[in-house]
C-alpha cells in the first residue's frame, strides 16, 4: 500500500460515514500519527510504505475507526490548540472552543480595567476560575498577564489532573493550582479559602437540559454532561456563583463570565442583583452574545 492510497482510503471511509470535513480530518490524523507534512507527503505519496511503520499503520486505521463513529478529533489527537497555545484534552473536559477565545480577551480587558483602577501590578493579580475544565483560560491569562497567582476549580478530578498537566506543559506550575470541588467549596481547607479575588471567570455548563438532545452528536455523546447541562432554564450556576462568590472577590474585583447566546440578559440580571456594577455584554466574532463582566459593589442589593 502506498501513502497515497493509505490516506485515500481514510477520507473514503469518513466520507461514506458523513463525517464534516472528512477530508480534513483524515489529513490531520495522516499527518499526526505518520509524523508527515505536506511537503513530505507530496514527495513520497506514491512510495509503498515500509513494512517498519505497519504498528504505524494500524494505530492510524484505528484512530480512523474512532473519528468515524464521531469521537471528536481533538480526543483522539490528544490536544486542542487555543489562544496560541496546545492544551491536553480529554473526556473529563469539554474541548476548548474558538468562541471562548473572546471571554480570554475580555477577562483580560477587565484585568487591567481594575489594575487601572486600584493601582495594582497585572503581575500581582490573583485570579481564579470557575468550572476550569482543560485550565485554558486560567493558563492564557496568567501567562498574558505574567499573573504571579491563578487558582482553578473544577468538580472533576479527572478535569483538575489534566488542568495540571496543561499547567506543566505551559510552563506556569509555579503561579497556579487547581483544586477539586463543587464551585467555591473547592477552595475549603486549602491556603484560598478566604482569598477575595481580582478576577473571577467562568465557563460555567449553561446548556438547557430540554436543549442537551439537540446538541450535535460529537458533543451530546462524548463530552461530559456534568460540563454542559445547567439545568431546566440554563442559569443555575450562573445564580449559584453570583450567590456564593461573596468572600471571594475584591471590592472592584470583576466577575467574567462566558455565555450562551441567549442568555446575556438573565446573567446581567443575575450579576446585578448580586451587588455587580458596570455590567457589560461582550459579543463573539460571529456576533452572538458570548460573555457578561461585571464589577462588584462589595455588598448585596
Amino acid at each position: 500500500m502506498t501513502y497515497r492510497e493509505l490516506l485515500q482510503s481514510a477520507e473514503e471511509v469518513l466520507t461514506a460515514a458523513n463525517v464534516p470535513d472528512a477530508k480534513t480530518d483524515a489529513w490531520r490524523l495522516f499527518e499526526e500519527l505518520l509524523n508527515m507534512s505536506r511537503g513530505s507527503y507530496f514527495m513520497k505519496q506514491d512510495e509503498e510504505i515500509p513494512g517498519a511503520l505497519q504498528m504505524t499503520v494500524t494505530a492510524f486505521e484505528e484512530a480512523v475507526s474512532k473519528r468515524k463513529k464521531r469521537i471528536p478529533l481533538q480526543y483522539i489527537l490528544g490536544t486542542q490548540d487555543f489562544y496560541g497555545r496546545t492544551f491536553k484534552v480529554s473526556e473529563d473536559t469539554l474541548i476548548p472552543r474558538f468562541d471562548t477565545e473572546v471571554v480570554v480577551e475580555k477577562a483580560i480587558d477587565a484585568a487591567k480595567e481594575y489594575c487601572r483602577d486600584t493601582g495594582k501590578q497585572t503581575k500581582d493579580l490573583k485570579i481564579l476560575d470557575v468550572c476550569t475544565g482543560t485550565g485554558c483560560i486560567l493558563i492564557s491569562m496568567v501567562c498574558e498577564l505574567q499573573a504571579s497567582e491563578g487558582i482553578g476549580t473544577d468538580i472533576s478530578e479527572g478535569a483538575v489532573t489534566l488542568a495540571k498537566t496543561n499547567a506543566e506543559s505551559n510552563n506556569v506550575t509555579n503561579c497556579t493550582k487547581f483544586c477539586s470541588g463543587d464551585l467555591f467549596n473547592a477552595l475549603n481547607g486549602t491556603d484560598y479559602e478566604k482569598t477575595e479575588f481580582d478576577i473571577v471567570v467562568s465557563n460555567p455548563p449553561y446548556i438547557k437540559s430540554s436543549d442537551i438532545q439537540t446538541l450535535d452528536e460529537e458533543v451530546r455523546m462524548h463530552e461530559p454532561m456534568t460540563a454542559l447541562d445547567g439545568s431546566e432554564d440554563g442559569l443555575l450556576f450562573y445564580r449559584r456563583i453570583a450567590e456564593e462568590i461573596k468572600g471571594h472577590i475584591a471590592h472592584k474585583g470583576r466577575l467574567v463570565f462566558e455565555i450562551g447566546c441567549d442568555e446575556a440578559r438573565d446573567v446581567a440580571n443575575i450579576m446585578k442583583d448580586a451587588g455587580f456594577i458596570d455590567i457589560k455584554i461582550h459579543k463573539d466574532l460571529a456576533g452572538l452574545d458570548r460573555a457578561v463582566t461585571g464589577t462588584y459593589g462589595g455588598t448585596h442589593v
